[in-house]
Parts: C-alpha cells; structure tokens; sequence
C-alpha cells in the first residue's frame, strides 16, 4: 500500500478553474501527515460568484488582503514537486492547479506530477460505493470533515486514502449501504 503521498484541494471563487480562493496540502509520508498547508486566496480581481460563496463561505472581504496564487506558489511548489498526487476529484483539482498556474505565467511541467493522479472518488467507486461524493465517503468510513474547507477536503481525502484497503474489505463484506 502506498502511504506516501500529497494531496490537494481548491475552492473556486467563480466557474473559471484559474478562480483559486483557497487551497489546502496534506502531505503523508509513511501513513502520518507530516505537513499542512492551507491559505486563502485573492481571486483574479477578487470577483466571486454568489453560488461558490454559498457553497464555501468565502466572500471578497474574506480575501481583499490575502496573498494572489503566485504570491504563495513557491509554498505550494515546495509541498507537490515531484509528490505522488491524491484529489477526491482528480480531474477537477488537476485542472485548476494547471489553469492556475497557466493564468500567472508558471511552468506546470517543472512540478514534475504524473499525467494522472490517484481519485479516491474513483478508487471508491471501483470498490462498488454507490455514491462518492466527499461528505458521503467521509460518513461511511468515519472521517471527519467541514465540508468545502479546503484543508478539511484535503485531510479528508488523505485519510480516504489511507483507509482504502478498509474501505474495499467493507464492501466485500457487505457493510456499507
């Protein structure tokens, strides 16, 4: 089993992947996280949605002084360069690291990441759970979470991870659903 790892959640201001207004980082190695990373984000002209606010909280006075993505990149550098990748949504959170990066003029390539990495809402489902969502997951395998905080998505989706093998037995033997 693969215990070492790093994994990674945006929350988005607006539907545009470039729209960062916080992030969170759980590095894991050998099991334990070892490093948390979390920040808001000043958003591209600090513009906000009022649908992503309701999802996450996070309004424009929440982060007018807060540092832009290229302010805390090299943290975020330091943290994935060369890590093996976990996202609940590994496509979304994929994508907006790339857009992100693409928007401020940065190299996504130096960072060295897979093409594709690990889904815990995939390997979830490759485990026959009917529904992935993160909340559900969390539920089931007795992680806690607050929901749409990046930090918490991020610790979440590490201990997700880590309780894989768990979660694969439970559905073997009948007990979730």
């Amino acid at each position: 089993m693969l215990e070492t790892f790093t994994t990674i959640d945006f929350e988005l201001a607006t539907a545009k992947y470039n729209s960062v207004c916080a992030v969170g980082i759980v590095n894991v190695v050998s099991g334990e996280i070892s490093n948390e990373f979390y920040s808001l984000v000043r958003p591209p002209e600090n513009k906000y949605m009022w649908q992503t606010s309701r999802v996450h909280g996070i309004k424009p006075k929440h982060t007018a002084n807060s540092p832009s993505f290229i302010q805390i990149y090299p943290i975020i550098k330091e943290m994935i360069q060369g890590q093996h990748m976990v996202a609940h949504d590994e496509l979304l959170d994929r994508s907006v690291l790339k857009e992100t990066m693409e928007h401020y003029g940065l190299c996504y390539p130096e960072l060295m990441l897979p093409d594709i990495w690990d889904c815990t809402s995939k390997i979830y489902r490759s485990y026959g759970f009917e529904r992935t969502k993160l909340s559900i997951c969390c539920e089931l395998m007795g992680v806690e979470l607050k929901h749409h905080d990046a930090l918490s998505d991020a610790r979440a989706t590490a201990e997700l991870f880590l309780k894989k093998d768990a979660a694969m037995e439970m559905m073997r033997s009948g007990k979730v659903y």
